[in-house]
This record gives structure tokens, sequence and C-alpha cells, in this order.
């Protein structure tokens, strides 16, 4: 089945259609080479997080899901089989994909309805780190994502071992918790009242029992100037496994080992760190940058790093602390066989070190925009609050029939102004934009932060046609409105 357009003005009018010809014609121009043809079951499972069990909604039964690796000029060929009890989609997370393959539901293609499957098929043209996931309502909170690794056949780097590092922040199934009753106890008027520790003690909406209140009251992270979130989950997760019985990559001291690390979480920054170990970051979102040493990142949701570290003899742990929360996630990384891991309160001191912000990357020259004044300047802001929970793009809710136009050809700069008291990881579908800065045009990404009553400045070119969303990777805040769609204009 492939994919159709939806709603009226999506298809009709001054805009391009998704799967309009001039959408063809940019698949044409990739030059797709050989079909690599796989296929995920979603459903209701059990999953194992490493001493405790929860009900949840996954890809083939596991969490994260199944790694999908292609080389770069691969067709993707993945058909998803939706055996949940809901409508579901699929977005490739930092393709640069055609239109009517990027998984917006009621935009570029109608939700799969259960018991239906979808094919999903495109060129995958640009290696890096990616992610899968489903992109109705709050569904990724569930176990709906996978890692999606694109090979280059020239690849320039020289290591011996790979290590995809999958962070989350997980509730789902916990004492009767689900992302959908979360998101009711955040937004006023749930019909929920609250009893002592902060527990529901009445139906949220639709009637089901809401569980304990998940609502995150107080928090403050310094690096990011506001509240670490909203959401206080109960546990953190690096692949799939609780730090009690956490995930262990082996490997021989004085390997180089490329780490490939993906913030599949929902409401969470991770501040990421492997004891005993500096690291050389090479890539984000999938695009190389000129190498850079660091003791620590600062990873927002949807965002990737792909480090390089020399493993020294011994047992390390590897830390993602929940950024502005209480709680983090553990993974250990061994050479020998003799040592007990670490606990799991461990704080390495490089989580207190040096942190390299992706605005001070400096691309590496293959992909860095050529400094070229732009054409065509859109100015959003980022409006609500936290009390309301009323999240928005210029104090409008998000409407699929609203656009911002762009034409092809173009050089838009793009200036996203928070004018709220919270940080948003902004993500744009469809395209890489370059993070501007005083020295001009930088760092390639498809996912940035823009921090409390700042502003984050970024062009890209128009060479992608469609309907393109932009929304903020927050899922609470962007199924709460603050979404919007960058329209082709025909």
């Amino acid at each position: 089945m492939r994919g159709e357009s939806v709603l009226g003005p999506s298809g009709t009018g001054q805009y391009v259609d998704p799967s309009g010809p001039e959408v063809l014609a940019a698949e044409r121009r990739r030059r797709p080479g050989p079909v690599r043809s796989l296929a995920f079951t979603a459903r209701p499972t059990t999953l194992d997080l490493g001493g405790r069990t929860v009900r949840s909604w996954a890809y083939d039964d596991t969490l994260p899901g199944p790694v999908v690796r292609v080389t770069a000029g691969d067709v993707l060929s993945l058909t998803l089989a939706n055996r949940l009890p809901a409508a579901t989609t699929l977005h490739a997370h930092g393709v640069r994909l055609r239109c009517d393959m990027d998984g917006v539901p009621d935009v570029t293609q109608n939700p799969i309805r259960p018991g239906a499957d979808f094919t999903y098929r495109f060129t995958v043209s640009h290696p890096g780190t990616y992610l899968l996931h489903s992109h109705v309502g709050v569904q990724p909170d569930r176990a709906l994502y996978a890692p999606l690794i694109v090979d280059d056949p020239r690849e320039p780097l020289s290591y011996d071992k790979e290590w995809v590092v999958v962070l989350d922040d997980w509730l789902d199934g916990v004492d009767g918790s689900t992302p959908d009753r979360v998101l009711d106890q955040l937004q006023p008027g749930a019909g929920m009242s609250m009893g002592r520790g902060g527990r529901a003690m009445g139906p949220a909406r639709g009637g089901l029992p809401a569980g304990p209140s998940r609502v995150l009251r107080t928090s403050y992270s310094r690096m990011l100037d506001s509240p670490g979130g909203s959401v206080a989950y109960p546990y953190y997760l690096v692949n799939g496994r609780l730090s009690a019985d956490p995930a262990v990559f082996r490997c021989r001291p004085g390997d180089r080992v490329r780490l490939r690390i993906i913030n599949a979480g929902s409401e969470t920054a991770f501040r990421v760190a492997l004891g005993g170990h500096t690291m050389t970051v090479t890539h984000t979102d999938g695009y190389p940058v000129e190498h850079e040493e660091t003791d620590a990142l600062l990873i927002g949701m949807a965002e990737r790093y792909d480090v390089l570290v020399t493993a020294e003899d011994g047992v390390f742990p590897l830390v993602a602390r929940a950024e502005g929360k209480p709680g983090q996630a553990l993974a250990v990384l061994r050479t020998d066989g003799g040592r007990s891991i670490p606990g799991r309160d461990v704080r390495p001191d490089e989580l207190d070190g040096r942190v390299v912000p992706a605005r001070r990357l400096v691309p590496d020259e293959s992909v860095a925009l050529d400094d070229r004044d732009p054409d065509r300047e859109l100015r959003i802001r980022l409006t609500g609050g936290m009390r309301r929970f009323d999240w928005g793009f210029d104090h409008q809710p998000y409407d699929p029939r609203r656009r911002h136009p762009v034409r092809a050809g173009e050089r838009v700069r793009l200036t996203l102004i928070n004018a709220t008291d919270m940080w948003h990881p902004l993500h744009l579908h469809g395209h890489t934009f370059a993070v501007t800065g005083l020295d001009g045009v930088g760092t390639r990404k498809d996912t940035a932060l823009v921090l409390p009553h700042r502003k984050l400045v970024v062009d890209f070119d128009a060479d992608n046609p469609g309907l393109w969303m932009l929304h903020c990777h927050n899922q609470y805040h962007s199924e709460s409105g603050m979404m919007t769609i960058l329209g082709y204009l025909k």
C-alpha cells in the first residue's frame, strides 16, 4: 500500500501534494539503489526491563525495537503490521525522505488502522544514526521506536567495535500508568481529583483509572536554565534495561569503539558520560563534525551523537543522568571478566566535566552549507506554559491546515523565538538545517534545543518538496499543540 494524500487542503490548491509529481521527481534524483525489505509488527506485549516486567506496545516484542541497518543509497521497504488497539504510523526521524513516507497522520498519510498493514518505501540517501518511531499521539512514550543505522559505503572513520546506545524515560505499565493518562494529568480539566501523596483518586478522561500522579512539581537544570520537565518518570533505561541489571558491552583494552547514542525519551534530556574516558564527538544527528573532545554530552529528545572512545582496561559506567530531574540510567563497558559492575547510583567525575554544546561544533566541510543570504525568513514564537499546558506556536494550537509557505530552491532562515519559561527540542521533518552563530552557518542538525527566552536561528535549503512538520520533540508539548506545518508552494 502506498501513501495517499488526505485532507482536501493538503492535496489541492497552492501547496505541493505529499504524493505529487514534485515529490516523485525529488525521489528519482536520489538515484534509488538496492531494495532492503523488512517488516515490523506493532502489538501489545510484555517487556522485561531487567527484573521488572511491564505491559506496553512494542515493535516485534522488543525494547528497543530491532535495529534496522541499511547502506546509504539503499531503498528501505519496511512493512508495518498494526496489531495494536489503536491507529498508528511510523516516522523515520532525521531522514530526508519522500514526503508521502514521512508518517505524519492526516497530513502525509491516513493512519494505519488496527489490523491493517502499510509499507514505507523510500531511498535513504545519507549515512548516519537515525530513529524510527510512531508519530501518533504519545505512542512514542511506549516502546514504539527502533534505531535506524545507515552505513557509509566509504566510511572515513576507523574503529574496532560499535555500540548502539538507546536512552529512554519509562513509565508505561508501571503501577497503572500509561502515557495517555499522564497527558491527562498534565492538562487542566482532566476530571481527576488528587489525593494525599499526589495519587489520582478519580478517573481520567474516558473513565480509565489514572494511576499515580506522574506530574513533576519541582525540577531545575542550570544547563537548561529551566525546569528539567513536567513528568516524574519512575525509570530511566539504556537499551531497555534498568540500572539494577544494566546492559553490558564487552571489548578489549585499547579497542577504538564507536558509540551511536540516541535519546529515544519523550520528556527527558540526558547528560551522558563514560567513566574513566573522554569522548571524541564525530557526528551529531547523523552529520559529521570536526572532531571535538568532551567529557560529557547533553542530549535532548530525538537528538543523536556519535562519539569515539579508546577503551581502558577495567569496568566502566556509562551513565545517562536525567537532566534537571532525579534519577539516571546505567550501562557498562567492560574489558575484563573479573570485576563487579558499578552501583546503580554511580556518578563518574566526567558528568561534571566539560560539555560541548551542539552550537559550538563545527560541521565537516563535506556537509557545511555555503554561506548564502536567505531568500526567505520565517519567524515563529514558541508560546504556552506549564500551568495551563497550552503549548503552541504564535499562541495557536496545531491545525494541520495551517501552513508556513516556502518555495523549492530557496535558502530559508527560520528564527524560533522561545517566549516560554521552558526549554524545547525543536525538530524539522524532511530536512537538516545549519545552526547559525557568530561565525556564520554551523552544525548540521534536524533537532536542536532552544532555551527559555532565547532564540534559535537556523538555515536550510528547501530541496525536498512536500508538507513538513515542525514541532517540539517533547511528546507532551507536541500533543498539547506545539506543532505546525511548512508547506512548499507549487
